[in-house]
């Protein structure tokens, strides 16, 4: 997971070297990526753009290249524009690295040699042939959530609709992007999702709860939440990192205005969730939610290291969700249970703050 499992990223060297017999002039930048931790990792890393200024002079992005010392497979890449400025803000490539240890990677100039393309991708939109859904994706999970829409079908008592701000998980088989493909053939068979036809399906169940990482307010007993988002905004597709952005009206009686941005990464079964909170009045707590559904699975809290977990059976599978933050944000987490649908979940109460980091997501 990107920025809280920490992977230290260390410059070595800018190389420039010359051969006047053929005239040709050769850059390269070796990174070292570092493992602290006791197990190998897997991960995309970001490299900020100015570190890449010495070999940009002579080229542009479309000619850098990332490989594996040692190795002459060129690595997938993707160059970042965070905040939709036009300026480009970094650089993504993966990265293995095996426990405590560390891997150099090196960055160079090639025009000719392009890099071999993979199904392996991340990717996210807006699904308005399926009222609104927006929905991310990458080679080992899915998820969606609910627009506008979807919202005013229900409250007009049209067909079809969705009330919800919580956080849908889709169960994939294949590392190969499956939105397309299913909600088109929903459009043909209706609840084609909701079957498995070989790479996966939908059978997690929603309702008005939290999902998995969905935001609330803890208080007098009660869980106030959002309605679905009002606005959408897609930053970044893939292939390695998609991002994403969603605007919520203002909610309770505190008059939150909340926007998330919601980033994933190839290779990581957790989303990212960034965000931005503002009120009218000041707000006793955050609360992120897992739903327990029919209360049968097992919960495991653990405030101290800043992981919640819930693990349970889902039609004969087995399906883990879990929420990790920073401990020191935490104010307290329960397991609540209610005879409401819906409404028992673990409930992870947060400090009020303005930017709320977290990541929440789920295997199966």
């Amino acid at each position: 997971m990107h920025n809280y499992i920490k992977i230290t990223v260390l410059l070595l060297i800018i190389g420039l070297l010359v051969s006047y017999k053929n005239q040709i002039t050769k850059q390269e930048l070796t990174i070292q990526v570092e493992n602290n931790q006791n197990f190998s990792r897997n991960e995309v890393v970001e490299i900020p753009y100015e570190k890449f200024s010495g070999l940009l002079k002579s080229t542009d992005q479309e000619n850098i290249r990332v490989k594996k010392q040692g190795s002459q497979d060129y690595l997938i890449t993707q160059w970042m524009d965070s905040d939709s400025d036009g300026v480009t803000d970094a650089l993504l490539f993966q990265v293995e690295v095996a426990a405590n240890s560390s891997a150099k990677y090196v960055v160079l100039i090639d025009s000719k040699n392009p890099v071999k393309e993979t199904k392996a991708i991340t990717f996210s939109r807006l699904v308005p042939e399926r009222t609104d859904d927006y929905t991310w994706e990458n080679d080992k999970v899915a998820f969606r959530t609910y627009g506008p829409e979807a919202q005013r079908r229900i409250e007009e008592n049209e067909y079809g609709g969705t009330l919800s701000s919580g956080i849908d998980l889709w169960l994939k088989r294949v590392e190969y992007s499956i939105i397309d493909k299913w909600y088109a053939k929903n459009l043909e068979t209706e609840g084609y999702y909701h079957m498995d036809h070989g790479e996966g399906y939908d059978p997690y169940h929603v309702g008005k709860s939290r999902g998995t990482g969905g935001l609330g307010i803890w208080e007098n007993d009660s869980l106030y939440v959002s309605k679905n988002f009002i606005a959408c905004r897609t930053l970044a597709t893939g292939p390695l990192r998609t991002i994403f952005e969603l605007d919520y009206a203002p909610w309770s009686d505190y008059n939150v205005k909340e926007t998330k941005r919601i980033s994933l990464d190839l290779g990581c079964n957790f989303s990212k969730f960034e965000i931005t909170l503002n009120a009218e009045k000041e707000v006793p707590n955050y609360t992120i939610g897992i739903t327990l559904h029919d209360g049968k699975g097992k919960v495991k809290l653990n405030q101290q290291e800043g992981w919640f977990r819930h693990w349970e059976s889902i039609n004969n599978t087995y399906v883990g969700e879990g929420i990790i933050i920073e401990p020191n944000k935490v104010q307290k987490a329960f397991n609540h249970q209610s005879q409401i649908p819906d409404q028992s979940q673990v409930l992870l109460v947060a400090k009020p703050q303005e930017v709320l980091t977290y990541y929440a997501g789920f295997a199966w």
